[in-house]
């Protein structure tokens, strides 16, 4: 889940005072369907058009950071990683036109915030939009500026691989650890008949099915 600040932060637009009144432009984290970032963020730029909201709904942003993937076959591939996958940020004001403009948008979960539950009990409530504080957004955006590079690896401890480059070229084994920072996997080769952890690097072996 996103890691969000208590919902009283003592900042105007919180849900004491909300930003349906004063109307102040706030971040909120919208949680959507797995791999659906970027679909909703196109879609929702269009309906505020078309909803007349594109005045309120001001920015819709999925933070990312450059990262680079190892392909089974050891080539790389530059991609751009997700800094919080499954969420979308949207700077708007909140009123009842801007939320009814998100949360109908296809593929769109709910605002992150807390539940307003029914006095009965009996019922679920509906989520209260919580607006992120200016730490929250602060932190987000200098993660994604900080453009460090992450590298990915289709590989995982206890994947079988075959090692294709250096000296123990030709060599099967199994993952025992993997270390994208530093491009370099470790993983047990049988060597004179003892199994033998050896450092790889990533460009050094491919993936056995």
């Amino acid at each position: 889940m996103l890691d969000l600040p208590a919902p009283n932060d003592g900042e105007e637009g919180t849900l004491e005072t909300p930003a349906i009144r004063t109307g102040v432009a706030r971040w909120y984290a919208v949680q959507v369907a797995s791999s659906c970032e970027k679909k909703v963020k196109a879609t929702l730029e269009q309906r505020a058009v078309t909803l007349g909201v594109s005045n309120r709904i001001l920015e819709i942003e999925i933070p990312e950071t450059p990262a680079v993937k190892i392909k089974k076959d050891g080539s790389r591939q530059s991609t751009e990683e997700k800094v919080f996958p499954g969420y979308v940020l949207v700077r708007m004001v909140l009123d009842e036109d801007t939320m009814m403009a998100v949360r109908s948008t296809p593929n769109v979960i709910n605002f992150v915030g807390a539940e307003d539950r029914r006095a009965t009990g009996k019922a679920r409530g509906h989520i209260k939009p919580r607006p992120l504080s200016r730490q929250e957004v602060d932190r987000i955006f200098k993660r994604a500026a900080e453009k460090k590079t992450v590298v990915k690896v289709d590989l995982s401890e206890g994947d079988q691989i075959l090692v294709t480059a250096g000296p123990f070229k030709d060599f099967q084994g199994e993952v025992i650890e993997v270390s994208g920072e530093r491009s370099k996997l470790k993983a047990l080769l049988s060597i004179f008949g003892r199994e033998t952890p050896v450092e790889l690097e990533f460009s050094q072996v491919s993936k056995q099915n």
